[in-house]
């Protein structure tokens, strides 16, 4: 098996038209006989590079109004052939030439599917030549070079100069090929199998094919004893974590659980409008609070709880400036991810060995659909996002005998939109611009309360308080009443509300309604 591979003959069929001009031309010019079809056959004359047409090179036309072209042994047999005697001597007698070169990129099926469009035109783009001339290619990768990105066109010009590609490029250009058509595969088995017995398409599949590729090796799992690595989802929006990218090239990796905890510091602070910070330690919020500058508003999260801020992940939904660095620095942080980090500010936080940067590149807001997904034993359960966002507290229900004044409402809202974020059962305590305390994770609602009054200390006066579901008893407001707290906002839903609210005017404590329960077990 030849190490480089010179291209002699490639053959472009592609959806994506990036850069395929310029592709056209850089194999042209190094003479590289080009065989193509339809649309992209089209691009390439249209840009001056000379094209033999498919139907031209088997000698067979396209039927079926182009349903089947590239389906004929002269082409499969073209990328299939091992370079040996015999297979050449089988390919010359059905008339065909080797085929070095496939690029090919598919039908865009999902992108279909999205748009909404009728069920016969999603059919229409099932592409059916392109992923078996793919598979061909990638099969017979010892010879072949498969390309389905664009992305690596530079990779093949680069290769061209060098003489012919190599086998290390090939079986990594082989990898993406059958990546890109196993989750090909995966998108229409997930939409046929969506549809019931009258065509109508439900919000979860019936298969379920989940495709991720490995961006980082972890510093380790959860515990030091456990490998762990970080796989992103190929397409993910930006804003994300999976296109985020490291500022700080060279330190310490981060662990299976700081990017755990990375995740629910962004989604935390991207329910907020303007300038925010998130401080989070074990996946639960222990500050947030909004400010009229970035370095204010970190400086009011980190200390609603000073104490477990320290070695924590810090979000911020604005590009980190000088002043907010400054802060950041006064204290010991895990990682920080923010959309960008200006200069000047890289110059202070670089100074800190040990602490992590993560540039997001771009924002994605909250409310974006999406799926989630935890592993079970045996299996997944699955859900899609919780993809509520403010105005619950002002579009709920007043339920006591006296209305939260408006300090007290935007204090509710606050503290309901952070509430969503903590582990259930979830308390939160706060006033309009921050939290002050929160109680995450506990097995009875009440101890959540307690828990939050003892973060929250004297801030607790005149605190509004959060409960992501509802109270099954009165003794979660007597506690709340013993810390101070003013306003309440929570589901409702309880068998024991009249108890509850009764509770409330009791103390003169306003109490909302939302209707929405806020669990978060995962």
């Amino acid at each position: 098996m030849a190490a480089i591979v010179r291209i002699e003959r490639a053959l472009i069929s592609v959806s994506d038209k990036r850069g395929v001009v310029e592709l056209g031309r850089a194999l042209a010019a190094h003479g590289v006989e080009i065989l193509s079809t339809g649309g992209t056959a089209r691009a390439l004359r249209d840009g001056g590079v000379e094209v033999v047409e498919v139907s031209d090179f088997t000698g067979s036309p396209e039927v079926m109004d182009g349903r089947v072209k590239t389906l004929h042994p002269r082409v499969h047999g073209g990328l299939l052939m091992r370079d040996t005697p015999s297979d050449r001597r089988e390919l010359e007698a059905l008339g065909g030439r080797p085929i070095d070169l496939v690029v090919v990129n598919l039908y865009p099926f999902e992108q279909t599917v999205a748009k909404g469009a009728p069920h016969d035109e999603v059919l229409e783009n099932i592409d059916i030549g392109g992923p078996s001339m793919v598979r061909s290619a990638a099969k017979n990768h010892g010879r072949v070079t498969v390309v389905t990105d664009p992305d690596d066109y530079a990779a093949i010009l680069e290769a061209l100069e060098a003489g012919g590609t190599n086998l290390a490029l090939r079986r990594r250009l082989a990898g993406k090929a059958f990546t890109h058509t196993a989750a090909y595969d995966g998108a229409i088995a997930a939409y046929l199998t969506s549809l019931d017995d009258e065509g109508r398409r439900a919000p979860l599949p019936g298969t379920l094919t989940l495709q991720f590729q490995k961006a980082y090796d972890a510093r380790y799992g959860e515990n030091p004893h456990q490998k762990g690595a970080f796989y992103v989802e190929p397409g993910a929006a930006p804003g994300t974590l999976a296109r985020a990218t490291s500022v700080d090239i060279g330190r310490k990796k981060l662990s299976f659980n700081n990017w755990v905890d990375a995740d629910a510091a962004l989604e935390c602070v991207r329910e907020f409008e303007g300038p925010a910070a998130v401080v989070v330690k074990h996946t639960n919020p222990c500050g947030v609070a909004t400010a009229a500058t970035l370095a204010e508003a970190y400086v009011r999260a980190r200390e609603a709880d000073a104490l477990s801020a320290f070695g924590g992940i810090v979000a911020l939904n604005r590009p980190v400036d000088a002043r907010a660095a400054e802060k950041i620095l006064e204290t010991f942080i895990e990682c920080v991810i923010a959309p960008s980090f200006e200069e000047d500010a890289l110059a202070l936080l670089r100074k800190k060995k040990a602490l992590r940067l993560l540039s997001l590149g771009g924002w994605l807001p909250g409310g974006v659909p999406d799926f989630h997904y935890k592993r079970i034993s045996g299996g997944l359960v699955v859900q899609d996002r919780d993809t509520t966002g403010p105005g619950e507290v002002a579009q709920g229900r007043v339920v006591t005998k006296r209305a939260p004044t408006e300090e007290e409402q935007r204090a509710m809202e606050l503290a309901w939109l952070v509430c969503k974020h903590v582990k259930s059962n979830a308390i939160v305590f706060a006033k309009e611009d921050r939290t002050v305390g929160i109680g995450a994770g506990q097995m009875s609602r009440v101890l959540a309360v307690e828990i939050a009054h003892k973060k929250a200390g004297e801030l607790a006066r005149g605190a509004a308080m959060a409960s992501d579901a509802f109270f099954p008893f009165a003794d979660g407001i007597e506690a709340a009443h013993a810390a101070g707290v003013t306003a309440v906002v929570q589901p409702g839903g309880s068998k024991r509300d009249d108890e509850v609210v009764a509770a409330c005017d009791a103390h003169g404590i306003a109490m909302v309604f939302t209707g929405v329960r806020h669990f978060k077990h995962g």
